[in-house]
C-alpha cells in the first residue's frame, strides 16, 4: 500500500473521528459549536495528514502528477486551510460541521483512487504558480458552495414552525446553534468576492502558461471554457449582488452553479475519462 493511500485513508479517520465528536457534542448541549484546544490539535492533524498525502502523491520524485480525486483532495485540503486561517479571525467555528463531512469524503475518494496522470512541462515554474492558484480558487468556491447549502438550510429552517428542543431532529438543532443568518451571509460574500479574485489570477496565469508553453493565448479545450463559465457566473452573482441585492435562494444557485463548473474545469472530466469511460 502506497504512503498516498495511507496518508489519506489516516486523514479520513481523522475528519471522520473530529465531523463525529462535534456532531453529538453539539447535538448533546445545544450550545454554539466553538473549537477548542483539542479540536484544533486534531484538525491540524488531520490537515498535515491530508497534506503529506497530497505532498506523496502529486509531487513524487519530483515529477507532476494529477488525476481526478488528487485534485479534488487537493482544491478541500487548500479550502480547509482557508478556513482554518479565517476561523482565527471570525467566528465561523459552525462551518466545521459541513466542511467536515465533504473533507472525510473527498480524502477517502483520493485514497480510493489515488493514480494520478503525469503532466507535462513538470518543470516549469509558471505551471507549478498557476496549478497553485487554480487549486486555491477550486478551495475557496468549494468552501462557498458548501457555506451557500449551509445558508439555505438555515434559511429553511427559520420558516418553519418552533418545537420544543428535545422533539427537533439533530440536524434542526445543530442549525440553532449557527451564528445569525446575516453575519453567514456577509461571511459568504467576502469568500466569493477572495474567491473571483483568485479565480481572475486563476485565468491570468493560465493565459501566460499557455503562451509560454504552446503559443496559444487562450486554448479552447474544456478545462478552459468551464474555468472561464465559473468565472463569468461568479462575476455575475457579484455584480447582482452589487446592483440589485440578490441573495437568498438566488445567490444559492448562482453559487453551485459556478461551483460545478469549476468542479467540471478538471475534477469532473477527468472522472469521466478515468473512471467511468
Amino acid at each position: 500500500m502506497s504512503a498516498t493511500i495511507v496518508f489519506h485513508l489516516l486523514a479520513t479517520l481523522a475528519y471522520a473521528g473530529l465531523a463525529a465528536w462535534l456532531w453529538v457534542q453539539t447535538a448533546r448541549h445545544h450550545a454554539s459549536i466553538r473549537i477548542r484546544a483539542p479540536h484544533r490539535l486534531l484538525l491540524t492533524l488531520a490537515l498535515a495528514l491530508h497534506g503529506g498525502a497530497l505532498f506523496t502523491g502529486i509531487l513524487p520524485d519530483h515529477g507532476l502528477y494529477l488525476g481526478w480525486a488528487l485534485a479534488l483532495s487537493a482544491a478541500i485540503w487548500l479550502g480547509m486551510l482557508i478556513f482554518w486561517g479565517q476561523s482565527l479571525l471570525s467566528r465561523i467555528d459552525g462551518l466545521l460541521l459541513i466542511l467536515l463531512p465533504g473533507a472525510t469524503v473527498a480524502t477517502l475518494l483520493a485514497g480510493v483512487f489515488p493514480t494520478g496522470h503525469f503532466v507535462p512541462h513538470a518543470n516549469s515554474e509558471w505551471l507549478r504558480i498557476h496549478l497553485l492558484i487554480a487549486f486555491t480558487a477550486y478551495g475557496l468556491t468549494a468552501v462557498s458552495a458548501l457555506h451557500a447549502i449551509l445558508l439555505a438550510a438555515m434559511d429553511r429552517h427559520l420558516h418553519q414552525p418552533v418545537t420544543s428542543a428535545p422533539s427537533q431532529p439533530v440536524f434542526s438543532r445543530v442549525l440553532n446553534t449557527m451564528p445569525p443568518l446575516l453575519v453567514q451571509e456577509r461571511l459568504l460574500f467576502q469568500l466569493l468576492r477572495i474567491g473571483f479574485i483568485v479565480l481572475t489570477l486563476t485565468v491570468i496565469s493560465g493565459a501566460i502558461v499557455s503562451t509560454r508553453l504552446s503559443a496559444q493565448l487562450v486554448p479552447f479545450d474544456h478545462k478552459t471554457i468551464f474555468t472561464l463559465l465559473s468565472w463569468i457566473t461568479f462575476g455575475g452573482l457579484l455584480w447582482g449582488r452589487r446592483t440589485r441585492g440578490w441573495r437568498g435562494r438566488t445567490a444559492l444557485r448562482w453559487t453551485l452553479a459556478g461551483f460545478a463548473f469549476v468542479l467540471l474545469a478538471y475534477t469532473g472530466s477527468r472522472f469521466v475519462m478515468d473512471v467511468i469511460l
